[in-house]
C-alpha cells in the first residue's frame, strides 16, 4: 500500500472513528513495506500533533469539506500539508506521492483537488503558516477543552508543558539488575556505539541518545534491558518492596511495573491484575521474555471478593487508570480521543478502586498511588479526598497541602506521572 495512503486511513480511523493510535498504526504497518515502518509512523504522530494547525489550512484552502465516504481524503490532504510543512521530504516528492495515494484509496477523480490544495499551501504557505497558530489551539496544537484545563492548573507551566506534549520522546531503558548493573549494561552498549546518559535518580534508567531498534540492545531477547520510561521506573522506588512480602500490581498491564518489583526482589510474591484481557497477553509476553513468574488475573479492581479470598498485601501499586495526559509526547491520539467530561468520569473509577484497594491492605502496609496524568482531579485532589474520608491512612514524605509528587512531561526527560504513597495504621 502507498505510505501515505496508509498514513490518511489510521488519520481517519483515529481522528473519525476514535481508535487508538496504537491499535491502528501496527495493522496499517502490515499493509506496507518494513522499510516504510517509520515513515508511516512519523507522518501519523506529526499529523495528529499539530491537527488544529493542518487543519486551520486545509479549512482556508478548500470551499467546502470533504464529507462522508470522502472524508480519507480529507486526511489525506493533512498527510501532504503535514510532509511539505514539517519533513525534510523534498516537496515534488511529497506532492506525487500524496496525490498517487488516490490509486490505492480508489478514488483518482480526486487527484486534481488534492494537488490543486498542495500546490495553493505551497505558494501561501508563509501566511497561512501564519494565520494557523493565530489561535490558541493552533498555537499549542491541544483541543480547548485540555487548554483550558492546562492553563487553570499551572498558569505558569502550560505552555512548557504543551511543548514538552508536541516533542518526540526519548527512549529509556530499564536494566534488570538481575543480569547486570546500570553501569556495567552501560559500558556494553558503549562498546556497541549506542551513548546514553543517566537518570538523577531512577537507578536502572539510561536514555539513549539516539533511539534505536531493541534488537540492536545486548541481550535484549535475553531479559538483559527494558524499553520503559524513566518516570515509570520510579514506581519501584516509592513502593520499596522488600523479600518474601506479598504484593498487588492492581491495573498491571503492560507489565512494566510488576517485573520491575520482580527484578529488584525476585523473592518477592507478586499478583498482577488487570480488567483488560488483551493488554493482560503483554503482561505475559514481559514475565516470559524476562523469565519470572507472577500470579496474573483478570479481574475488576473495584470488586476484590470476586477474584481474591488469600491474605491482605503487605503493599500494592496502585497505578490507577488514567487520561494518560502524562504521556501525549507518546500517544498524540490523546488529545483527540479524551473529552473534558472523561476527567470527572475517571475521577470517580479511580476513587472507588482506591477504597477497594485499601480493604486488600495489611495494617502496617504500603499503597504507592500512581497514575500517567497531569490533571489534579486525578491526582492531588484524588488523594486529598481520599485521606479526608480514610482514618487510618497516612500520607509519606510529602506536604497534606499539596500531597505526592507531580511529575510534569519533559521534566528530567520523563514523562508526565504523579506518585502519592500512603500507609496503613497497625
Amino acid at each position: 500500500m502507498n505510505v501515505r495512503a496508509a498514513a490518511a486511513k489510521v488519520i481517519y480511523q483515529v481522528v473519525d472513528q476514535g481508535q487508538s493510535l496504537s491499535a491502528a498504526l501496527p495493522l496499517a504497518q502490515q499493509d506496507i513495506r518494513e522499510r516504510d515502518h517509520a515513515l508511516l509512523q512519523e507522518i501519523c504522530y506529526g499529523v495528529l500533533r499539530w491537527l488544529p494547525r493542518l487543519e486551520s489550512i486545509t479549512n482556508a484552502l478548500m470551499d467546502k469539506p470533504l464529507k462522508g465516504k470522502q472524508r480519507v481524503f480529507h486526511h489525506l490532504i493533512l498527510v501532504g500539508l503535514y510532509q511539505l510543512g514539517y519533513m525534510r521530504i523534498p516537496a515534488h516528492a511529497a506532492v506525487a506521492e500524496t496525490v498517487d495515494a488516490t490509486k490505492t484509496l480508489k478514488k483518482t477523480q480526486l487527484r486534481g483537488l488534492i494537488n490543486a490544495v498542495l500546490r495553493s499551501y505551497q505558494r501561501q504557505k508563509d501566511a497561512l503558516d501564519e494565520q494557523a497558530v493565530s489561535h490558541d489551539a493552533g498555537k499549542y496544537g491541544h483541543p480547548s477543552w485540555l487548554l483550558k484545563l492546562l492553563k487553570a492548573s499551572y498558569p505558569d507551566d502550560y505552555a512548557a508543558i504543551c511543548e514538552a506534549n508536541n516533542t518526540k520522546a526519548p527512549m529509556w531503558l530499564r536494566v534488570n539488575s538481575h543480569h547486570h548493573d546500570r553501569d556495567t549494561y552501560r559500558a556494553l552498549l558503549d562498546a556497541e556505539g549506542i551513548a546514553t546518559e543517566l537518570h538523577p535518580q531512577a537507578a536502572d534508567a539510561l536514555r539513549l541518545i539516539s533511539p534505536c531498534d531493541v534488537t540492536k540492545l545486548p541481550g535484549f531477547s535475553d531479559g538483559w534491558v527494558s524499553v520503559q520510561d524513566a518516570a515509570a521506573q520510579l514506581a519501584v522506588d516509592y513502593l520499596q518492596p522488600q523479600a518474601g512480602e506479598l504484593i498487588l500490581d492492581c491495573c498491571a498491564a503492560p507489565g512494566g511495573k510488576t517485573v520491575h518489583i520482580m527484578e529488584r526482589v525476585p523473592s518477592a510474591q507478586v499478583v498482577a491484575i488487570d480488567c483488560d484481557e488483551n493488554r493482560l497477553k503483554r503482561v505475559h509476553e514481559n514475565l516470559e521474555r524476562l523469565n519470572l513468574t507472577a500470579q496474573v488475573l483478570c479481574a475488576d479492581a473495584r470488586y476484590p471478593e470476586q477474584w481474591w479470598d488469600g491474605e491482605k498485601f503487605d503493599r500494592i501499586l496502585l497505578d490507577a487508570p488514567c487520561s494518560a495526559t502524562g504521556v501525549i509526547r507518546r500517544h498524540p491520539d490523546i488529545k483527540w480521543l479524551r473529552r473534558g467530561e472523561d476527567i470527572a468520569a475517571l475521577a470517580l473509577l479511580q476513587a472507588e478502586i482506591f477504597d477497594a484497594m485499601w480493604l486488600q491492605l495489611k495494617p502496617g502496609g504500603t499503597l504507592v498511588y500512581a497514575t500517567c496524568s497531569i490533571t489534579p482531579q486525578e491526582n492531588c485532589d484524588q488523594v486529598t479526598a481520599f485521606l479526608n474520608r480514610t482514618a487510618d491512612a497516612t500520607l509519606i514524605d510529602s506536604d497534606p497541602a499539596s500531597p505526592g509528587r507531580q511529575i510534569l512531561p519533559g521534566e528530567d526527560a520523563m514523562d508526565g506521572f504523579y506518585y502519592a504513597v500512603l500507609t496503613k495504621a497497625n
